[in-house]
């Protein structure tokens, strides 16, 4: 489709004139040798053989890494579970032995205590009248 000069008798300077008009032939010589010159065919890649070998290889080796992390992550954990019942066995372990002394200790706080009431009990005279036993005994050898 070409298109007319419509401006022609419009353009009052010969110089600008010639330059628009050389402009459009060129754009048109170039739009004609792009029209006019031969494409090249791109070809679509078609997934063969080595291309499922490659998919294929690269998908093992994600599930390998994948797995892998996976491996570490449990054991990391199971470590953490057994080191967390090892310290809770401990402390148990620890407040058995801390009973076992608050018992003994209660032992012989209750013996000492017994041994108190035992010696109070076994005097002759109760400890607010000894100094009037004490009296009688220096008046009964005189």
């Amino acid at each position: 489709m070409k298109f007319e000069n419509t401006w022609a008798g419009e353009i009052e300077d010969p110089v600008l004139a010639e330059a628009l008009k050389h402009f459009k032939a060129s754009v048109d010589s170039w739009s004609s040798a792009a029209y006019s010159r031969p494409r090249t065919v791109v070809r679509r890649a078609r997934f063969g053989a080595a291309n499922w070998r490659l998919a294929a290889g690269w998908a093992l080796g994600c599930v390998l890494g994948v797995g892998s992390l996976a491996g570490g992550v449990y054991e990391h954990h199971h470590r953490q579970a057994l080191a967390r019942d090892a310290a809770a066995h401990k402390a148990a372990q620890e407040r058995a032995t801390a009973q076992q002394a608050a018992a003994a200790n209660a032992g012989t706080k209750d013996q000492d205590l017994l041994a108190t009431v035992d010696s109070d009990v076994s005097r002759e005279v109760p400890a607010a009248m000894e100094p009037l036993a004490q009296l009688m005994d220096d008046d009964g050898s005189r």
